[in-house]
């Protein structure tokens, strides 16, 4: 009776739990604080490797068909991972806050944006032609035949395997090797031609190679393309390549040479007036500063590392050589050369002067009452992107006039087909054919190349002053 009792009162100490409702369960998995976060790049099979451009690139070989299966980059949009970025107005690891909402074609977009999908539709609309494009694919085409076999580009443009001689005016600058393939590079680079895509994106890539392997040396003041003849000029011309390759593709590779291409520019600024010259540190005169600051501009939309202190300084020398007040610009003192006073002008725009500034207003219309000129294509460079970006009456009447003479002036027949040669023009002599084709043609890319500053969108995007 004892054992039974027991047993009843542990059975009666027992429950049984009543049955629970099925319900749907979500399981969050948080990674422990030593425990990294899987990257976009880690579940790919085939994850991209880092290139060391003195080792993983092969030397290129390049004919006047340049055929080369040898990539810039193992990094295409197929496999790169996707950036974290934060708003700031400018930083190395910072995106400005425009970018975000540019539209790639569109005119709201960021100053390259032209360059892409609606390159046609600018065309249309701000007063570009069949001609007009015609001539800058003649002229991509006459710059792709006279491409070294190294990669890069001379001045000296009978020395190309596929001219021997057929064409006339070399440039006497047969040694700046580093300004000549820039600027052979610049047109390409301004029709949307990239080393990752395009009819030329062999040449573009070869050059590139040229440039960051062969030209560029790089000290504790920054990566240098300082050369003979070419001096300071040729680093702003290289620089400028750079950085808008790196700007058009974001292509991890181009982004140290560019910044370092950067770098060597600030270092080279006059510290005391704040601009540049032939050589590092020298009193500035507008022409090379006008380089730089373009070299600079295009690292800016790349969102490359620029001291706001370089600006300022810059600022100071543009107002060391201005006159009439702001409108016009001389070269080493104030005055008002047509050319410099273009060169001033773009700074400006650049720099933050919006159009209800009194002394654009004069500069735009001293330009328009000027008018295009017939030989000098250096003063015509600088002068028909400030009338592009002005816009308005004054640009569609620079224009009709500027597009109709080089597709008139261009040369049509034989070897020489595709080029342009002026021989009272600005520094043609040095320079030669190949310098007036590439000023010609980017001339002939204002539609798209970049888009005007006084957009919506666009106006956020000038250089930091603090």
């Amino acid at each position: 009776m004892v054992v039974h009792a027991a047993a009843l009162l542990i059975m009666a100490m027992i429950t049984i739990p009543a049955p629970r409702e099925s319900t749907a369960q979500q399981l969050v998995v948080a990674p422990g604080q030593n425990e990294a976060v899987e990257e976009v790049e880690d579940l790919l099979q085939d994850a991209p490797q880092d290139i060391n451009l003195e080792t993983d690139l092969s030397p290129i070989e390049v004919a006047s068909n340049v055929d080369s299966s040898q990539d810039v980059s193992a990094f295409d949009d197929a496999t790169a991972a996707t950036a974290m970025v934060e708003l700031s107005p400018i930083g190395l690891e910072h995106a400005n806050q425009s970018d975000l909402m540019a539209a790639v074609g569109a005119l709201s977009g960021n100053d390259m944006s032209g360059r892409g999908s609606g390159k046609a539709r600018l065309v249309a609309t701000a007063g570009g032609s069949e001609g007009s494009e015609r001539a800058v694919a003649l002229a991509l085409k006459w710059l792709a035949n006279h491409q070294m076999p190294d990669g890069g580009w001379s001045f000296d443009h009978t020395k190309a395997g596929g001219c021997n001689n057929q064409c006339r005016n070399p440039g006497s600058l047969a040694d700046a090797r580093s300004g000549a393939t820039a600027m052979a590079l610049l047109p390409f680079l301004g029709a949307g031609q990239t080393h990752r895509e395009g009819e030329y994106s062999k040449n573009v890539r070869a050059g590139l190679y040229y440039l960051i392997t062969n030209r560029m040396k790089v000290s504790p003041e920054g990566g240098s393309f300082l050369e003979s003849g070419g001096n300071m000029y040729s680093h702003g011309l290289a620089a400028i390549c750079l950085t808008e390759a790196y700007a058009m593709t974001r292509d991890k590779v181009l982004r140290a040479p560019a910044q370092e291409a950067l770098n060597f520019i600030v270092s080279a600024q006059d510290t005391v007036g704040g601009g540049w010259r032939y050589q590092p540190r020298q009193k500035g005169d507008t022409s090379v500063v006008g380089w730089q600051i373009m070299a600079l501009k295009s690292g800016y939309m790349g969102f490359l590392q620029i001291p706001p202190v370089t600006i300022q300084k810059a600022v100071r020398f543009l107002d060391s050589v201005q006159s009439n007040e702001g409108a016009n610009y001389g070269y080493t003192d104030p005055g008002a050369g047509p050319a410099t006073t273009a060169v001033g002008l773009l700074c400006r725009m650049y720099m933050g002067w919006g159009k209800d500034n009194p002394a654009l207003q004069r500069g735009v219309k001293w330009i328009s009452d000027l008018g295009p000129s017939k030989t000098d294509m250096y003063y015509n460079y600088y002068a028909t992107q400030v009338m592009r970006h002005w816009e308005g009456e004054e640009w569609k009447k620079w224009n009709a006039e500027m597009r109709d003479f080089l597709v008139n002036s261009q040369a049509k027949s034989g070897h020489e087909a595709g080029s342009w040669f002026f021989a009272d023009g600005h520094k043609t002599d040095r320079g030669g054919r190949l310098y007036c084709t590439s000023l010609a043609c980017m001339i002939l890319e204002v539609y798209y190349r970049h888009l005007p500053l006084y957009r919506k969108q666009t106006t956020e995007e000038n250089f930091p002053l603090d």
